[in-house]
């Protein structure tokens, strides 16, 4: 835990940045919640989503899981290193910690167990400390993998 962005290296200053103008942008009519993820991919690439609400609820998805199947798109098999979390709410200033989803902790378990290391994941909202979790085992201790399914 960070008291605040003074004590982040240079790189994760940089990836909790895309993050933050990543929630700016986010499609939140309903909630006023704003999340920007963004990754930073092992060959160097960033790449940025943010949460997309949708008037049937269930249908909207989540920050982490955009930019994770954008990267998987655009970048097939090119690993996950570290996803920055940014959160932010149109009508007050948030102090608590944001973390992923149940959902999305699953997906990014998922790509953990395809590149067989794990993901860096560094979250913060408006006026909160700064958490960084080092792979997703610690947010999701009895996560579910392909080895429950033989493979």
């Amino acid at each position: 835990m960070f008291d605040d962005e003074t004590h982040l290296s240079s790189q994760d200053l940089e990836i909790l940045d895309k993050a933050r103008q990543a929630s700016k942008d986010a499609y939140a009519p309903y909630s006023h919640f704003r999340v920007g993820a963004a990754l930073k991919l092992a060959n160097g690439e960033f790449v940025c989503g943010n949460n997309q609400e949708n008037a049937a609820f269930p249908s909207g998805m989540c920050a982490e899981r955009v930019a994770i199947f954008y990267a998987s798109a655009q970048f097939p098999g090119i690993p996950i290193d570290t996803i920055a979390i940014f959160a932010q709410a149109d009508e007050f200033e948030t102090d608590q910690i944001v973390s992923p989803c149940g959902s999305c902790r699953q997906v990014i378990s998922e790509y953990e167990h395809l590149a067989q290391k794990p993901i860096r994941i560094l979250m913060k909202a408006q006026k909160s400390k700064i958490l960084l979790v080092e792979g997703i085992e610690n947010l999701l201790p009895f996560g579910f993998s392909p080895k429950h399914l033989n493979f």
